[in-house]
């Protein structure tokens, strides 16, 4: 007998061992085994699903970002725009307000030097008129030191203001 050939009877049993084997795991194990499978092939599915749902909502809120992100900038630019145009007004206002208040002093100080100038005058008119009448009256003291000179001069004046009427 040789090691290579096996014999009938052990042929037999082996055959009878494998097909129990193949009918235990055809009843038993191929189905637990293909449900298994299945179940695998069904996680994958979903998640290759649930990735792919994942990937357009990231594109989604990607695109709704840029979006926001874009009206951000617009809104930026137009308040740097308003802010930009709030400072010149407000420089334009506060030069105008400064003018007129320039011109409002400079108005002021030339009414004021007006007055003084005319106070002043009124001053030196006031003075030289007093002046004028105390010169007048030493002149006069002077030359009308006699009582003959005095009835002179009288009947000069009334002349000159008979003259004068005529």
């Amino acid at each position: 007998m040789s090691l290579l050939t096996p014999e009938p009877g052990l042929l037999f049993w082996m055959l009878i061992s494998f097909g129990i084997t193949v009918f235990l795991l055809a009843k038993f194990g191929f189905p637990a085994i293909l449900k298994s499978v299945e179940k695998r092939k069904d996680y994958i599915e979903e998640s290759l699903l649930a990735a792919k749902k994942a990937h357009e909502e990231l594109a989604g809120i990607k695109e709704i970002g840029e979006a926001i992100l874009a009206q951000a900038r617009k809104e930026q630019a137009e308040i740097i725009k308003e802010a930009t145009r709030r400072r010149e007004e407000m420089i334009e206002k506060a030069r105008e307000e400064a003018r007129l208040e320039s011109e409002k002093v400079i108005a002021s100080a030339r009414r004021q030097i007006g007055a003084e100038k005319e106070e002043a005058l009124r001053s030196i008119r006031n003075e030289a008129a007093s002046l004028s009448l105390t010169l007048a009256e030493k002149i006069l003291r002077e030359k009308l030191g006699t009582e003959q000179e005095q009835k002179k001069m009288i009947d000069r004046l009334l002349n000159e203001i008979d003259i004068s009427k005529s």
